[in-house]
Order: C-alpha cells, then sequence, then structure tokens
C-alpha cells in the first residue's frame, strides 16, 4: 500500500530520523525479522521505524542511486515476510509497499510501535531457535540485555499516550479534508488515491484509528 509519507524525504532523511531507517541491500529475512521486533518494540517511543529493502548503506546512509530488486521477485518476498513475521510473539504485522524509486524496485517496511509490545522472535531461523528480544541502538539492531528486557515487561503495562485509542472520540471527528490537505502537503503518494477511500479506510491505511470494525476509534 501507498505510505502516509514522501518516499524521496524518506529516504534522504528529512522527514524521519536516521536511527528509524534500515537499509538492506537485498532480502536476507533473519536480518529483517530481528530488525522488525527492534522496530515494533519502540523502546524509545519514537514510532518505530522503516525497513528499505533494495538499497546499499555506507555507515548508516544509502547509497543512491538504489541497486534495486528483481521486480519477479517482489510477490515472493512479500510472501515470504508474511510467513517468517507469524513467529512474532506476540502477534504482529508490519506494512509492506513495493516502490519504484529512480527507476529500480525497492520493498519499503513499515514497522510502527506495537500495541501489545513487548515482542520477541526466534535468533535464527532454524529449527526450535530460541525466542529473544531485541531493540534498537542508536542504529543498531541487538539483542536486549537483562536490564533492557526488565525495562521491555514495564512497557507491556502501559502503552505511551499518542499511542492509546481515544474512548472518548469517535472516527467523524477526524476531518477527511484536513487528511488529505496533509498528505498533499507532504507530498505523499497515498493523496492521489485518497479520494477513493471512505474516513475508516484511509485512517486504517494512516494508522491514525484502530478497532473492531463496530468500534472504530482514533
Amino acid at each position: 500500500m501507498p505510505l502516509p509519507i514522501n518516499i524521496s524525504e524518506l529516504l534522504n532523511g528529512q522527514t524521519v530520523e536516521w536511527d528509524r531507517l534500515e537499509f538492506k541491500a537485498g532480502w536476507n529475512p533473519e536480518d529483517i525479522l530481528h530488525t522488525i521486533c527492534a522496530f515494533s518494540n519502540d523502546v524509545n517511543n519514537l514510532g518505530g521505524g522503516y525497513i528499505i529493502v533494495g538499497i546499499e548503506e555506507i555507515n548508516g546512509l544509502p547509497v543512491l542511486p538504489p541497486k534495486g530488486l528483481n521486480k519477479n521477485e517482489l510477490d515472493s518476498f512479500q510472501k515470504k515476510l508474511i510467513e517468517i513475521t507469524h513467529q512474532i510473539d506476540p502477534n504482529y504485522s508490519p506494512i509492506t509497499s513495493p516502490i519504484l524509486f529512480q527507476d529500480k524496485h525497492i520493498l519499503i517496511i513499515w514497522v510502527p510501535g506495537g500495541e501489545t509490545r513487548p515482542y520477541k522472535v526466534p535468533t535464527t531461523l532454524g529449527k526450535k531457535a530460541q525466542k529473544r528480544y531485541y531493540i534498537r541502538r542508536g542504529s543498531k539492531t541487538v539483542l536486549a540485555n537483562n536490564t533492557e528486557e526488565i525495562f521491555l515487561m514495564g512497557l507491556a503495562a502501559k502503552i505511551p499516550f499518542d499511542d492509546r485509542i481515544n474512548h472518548q472520540a469517535k472516527i467523524n471527528d477526524l476531518k477527511l479534508h484536513l487528511i488529505q490537505s496533509f498528505l498533499q502537503e507532504v507530498g505523499s503518494e497515498l493523496y492521489e488515491q485518497s479520494s477513493k477511500f471512505s474516513l475508516d479506510e484511509l485512517a486504517a491505511k494512516m494508522q491514525i484509528a484502530r478497532g473492531s470494525q463496530e468500534y472504530f476509534t482514533p
């Protein structure tokens, strides 16, 4: 799906801090799973992060023009991602968006901070691998140490204020024209498609509302 952010600005670190970006030259499912876990744990409440597959990095910065991915592999990569993320405990699903950028195909994996954190994943994709917690330290994905694991356990009892459902609000409190104005201002590709979506659908795609069908709330 289109992301609610300008891709050029994202890849140049203009709208998202560099430590919330992870660049992968190619498909590496084990590393990607660990980074998804780390971003979803969002230990510093920064809003998760983005994994960009198909772009090399040097010292944390992207090498442009991108190396790119084979177009024929994009679908299989997304299917494989669904398979490996089933191993995240508790359940968590990132959002994927295949993008054509500078005439190269790349895959962007959007990983917002999870509501049911902390999350853990297998240390390897081999059989009977132990599940551990991963976090971000600066621009690196690392195993949480004992102190960090205790801190993560504390996150289970509290969700950051700006990630909580507002039970006093209704979905119609959101203004579709203001959301569309924001998407247009930041140059998001989602703006061009926003007129095709209902308020509920657009809010869900931007992750500014959530809940069941009968109780979908900002």
